[in-house]
């Protein structure tokens, strides 16, 4: 991983993250002590959306608001 100084990376930063677009990482420092890492972002992971739905359907089974509504607690929040 290469370190670059802040001013570098200012005046540079175009350059510099066409290198993290390759795969790079690269350590930002101020007066030599890192204050940030430039790298690629973790590769998302898609979920299926029929997982999604079916997870939010169990957890609103289990989890009930018994007698309360949603008006009683915006109520409730608003005291």
């Amino acid at each position: 991983m290469e370190t670059v100084g802040a001013y570098e990376a200012k005046t540079h930063l175009p350059k510099l993250l066409e290198r993290v677009i390759k795969g790079e990482r690269i350590t930002i420092t101020k007066h030599g002590v890192p204050v940030a890492v430039l790298q690629p972002p973790l590769p998302s992971r898609k979920t299926d959306p029929r997982k999604v739905i079916t997870e939010l359907r169990e957890f609103r089974e289990k989890n009930t608001l018994k007698e309360l509504s949603i008006r009683d607690m915006i109520e409730e929040g608003r005291r």
